[in-house]
């Protein structure tokens, strides 16, 4: 059988953000132009989580990161491989020779301009650009790509996103910052408030949002979108616990959704989270969060 011939765009992608956007651009173009697969290749976990030994905190999961891929790039084949330590030795000639160019059938290459591989990273993007045209096999290195006079890092937006400044964090995204799950069963708060309920758990790694209340969209498995008023946090009004819940009252809907995998969207921080002396006094605020996100996205359409 004929090897399929891809176009890959290498790197980590988390967030998937405007300076990844460049790199997606370019790789849907050549495959277009070539005949070829848009692709991307990319690791779980992130290398530096098993070079140093510590989780890093991500803004997105594999699985989130591919859908966006897909979604807003067109990429057609998110290629996740596991970042082990046999792979963290892997010579730099031998990544890009045998795992790229005669495994993946890489016809060409994109790459930013920091982009690192192979072993203790002694690859790098001009050994990259020489030895594709070595080989024959196409390759773009592309320069950092800036807004406001500042570099787009996912670094910068974590920062961001844990600090609740949700608007900036996605002018820098180019896109809503975006959770996804399958709804679990949570305490039924938005029944006893109207509102349907869902619960989102964190993926492994991936770093919470400022805790507070959130405009934010959802959309369902059948791509239906509703808005919904999100709380982040341990909800102390009704617990006293100190567990972390991600829990969205979706607006002007009814059913239930448990099972379903849904994604949830943020896009605007409305107050911190607090304790309100009653559940009535919680209840009517939750009602004024609902008027405030109705009013942003009409606003905001």
């Amino acid at each position: 059988m004929e090897q399929k011939k891809r176009v890959i765009a290498l790197g980590f992608f988390d967030g998937v953000h405007n300076g990844h956007a460049a790199l997606m651009r370019r790789t849907a173009q050549v495959a277009k132009e070539t005949g070829a697969t848009p692709s991307a290749f990319t690791f779980d976990p992130h290398p530096q989580t098993v070079i140093l030994g510590r989780p890093m905190p991500l803004l997105t999961s594999p699985e989130d990161r591919a859908d966006l891929m897909r979604k807003y790039y067109g990429i057609q084949d998110v290629i996740v491989e596991p970042f082990t330590p046999a792979r963290m030795k892997q010579p730099w000639r031998e990544f890009l020779v045998d795992t790229l160019i005669k495994d993946l059938g890489a016809i060409h290459l994109v790459a930013g301009h920091d982009y690192h591989f192979g072993y203790k990273g002694e690859g790098n993007p001009q050994l990259l650009k020489e030895t594709c045209q070595e080989l024959g096999v196409g390759c773009d290195i592309i320069p950092r790509v800036e807004q406001d006079g500042i570099t787009v890092s996912s670094t910068y937006i974590r920062t961001l996103v844990a600090q609740g400044e949700i608007e900036r964090a996605n002018e820098f995204l180019g896109h809503p910052y975006t959770l996804s799950d399958r709804v679990s069963h949570g305490k039924k708060l938005g029944t006893t408030l109207g509102f349907p309920t869902v619960n989102l758990k964190l993926k492994e790694n991936v770093l919470s949002p400022a805790k507070g209340v959130y405009a934010t969209k959802v959309i369902l498995e059948n791509g239906d979108t509703h808005l919904a008023v999100t709380n982040v946090g341990t909800r102390p009004t009704i617990d006293d616990g100190n567990q972390l819940t991600i829990e969205g009252f979706i607006l002007d809907f009814h059913g239930d959704l448990y099972g379903q995998k849904i994604q949830m969207e943020f896009y605007k921080y409305l107050r911190e989270e607090r304790k309100f002396p009653s559940f009535e006094a919680l209840t009517a605020e939750v009602m004024h969060n609902a008027d405030q996100t109705r009013d942003y996205f009409a606003q905001n359409p």
